[in-house]
């Protein structure tokens, strides 16, 4: 198995008392579960206006075999505040922040890693990764990969970092084969290819176009938090058709060929 630079080879230890259903718990209250159905994006499952794809991943080749997000994290909420949070403030709050969306992420794909595997079309993933950041000075010490590769007991032995933001400059949003690069060869292992957030999809179609290159099997992207903004059209009306509260034990996978009329709506 090919090391990867800044792989220490083992798992962190963990306190036996944590629990990821105990820090997970709370997020059912404001997570947002995606479904499938007329007017969702096939791909990423943003909301358009009656089109198979949304704007963003109808342009160019997308290069991921499945995206599976585990919420939608709307602009303002508590979602996109602990998205935004857990990299940018600093201390207790943050480290705090971190460990809640690890469990989040923890559980998720104790539940559903197999529903990700069937939808890219593998049996399992040997190789996660995550999309490493945009910005080269934060790239290695990004708390995404810590999350994934210290906290997150089912993708501990499994993560590498695989990925690092090149020299390339590249445009916000902008999807670019060159905006990261691999540190190593892949002999085609199916991937899990990890993020916090996705909004235009370009960092990790990017990614996907590197880990491609370097010799990769199909990718899947699961994202914590796939971003819609309330205000947009009618957002507002159909994120509080969905069902509530949170069911931890669907996915959008899951609930990809159920009928997507809402058994419940949001007050």
């Amino acid at each position: 198995m090919t090391l990867w630079p800044g792989c220490r080879g083992g798992n962190s230890a963990l306190s036996p008392s944590w629990r990821p259903s105990e820090l997970s718990d709370p997020y059912a209250d404001f997570t947002v579960g995606p479904r499938a159905g007329n007017g969702v994006c096939g791909v990423c499952f943003n909301f358009t206006r009656g089109y198979e794809r949304c704007y963003s991943c109808a342009r160019g080749e997308l290069l991921l075999a499945a995206v599976v997000p585990i919420s939608y994290s709307i602009g303002g909420e508590q979602l996109h505040r602990a998205l935004v949070g857990y990299k940018w403030l600093g201390g207790e709050v943050a480290q705090r922040l971190t460990t809640e969306l690890a469990a989040v992420l923890w559980r998720f794909l104790a539940a559903h890693e197999r529903c990700v595997a069937a939808a890219a079309g593998v049996s399992r993933f040997e190789l996660v990764t995550v999309v490493p950041s945009g910005e080269r000075g934060r790239d290695a010490g990004h708390p995404l990969r810590r999350l994934v590769g210290e906290l997150v007991r089912p993708t501990q032995a499994r993560y590498r970092p695989v990925l690092r933001r090149s020299a390339v400059s590249v445009q916000l949003r902008e999807v670019h084969p060159g905006k990261f690069e691999p540190l190593g060869t892949l002999r085609g292992e199916p991937v899990m290819l990890i993020d916090d957030t996705w909004t235009t999809g370009a960092s990790a179609r990017s990614a996907a176009a590197a880990l491609e290159r370097a010799g990769a099997g199909p990718v899947a992207a699961v994202v914590i938090g796939r971003h819609v903004n309330r205000e947009w059209h009618e957002n507002d009306r159909r994120l509080r058709a969905l069902p509530a509260p949170f069911n931890w034990s669907r996915c959008a996978v899951c609930d990809r060929a159920s009928d997507p009329a809402p058994a419940a709506r949001r007050s």
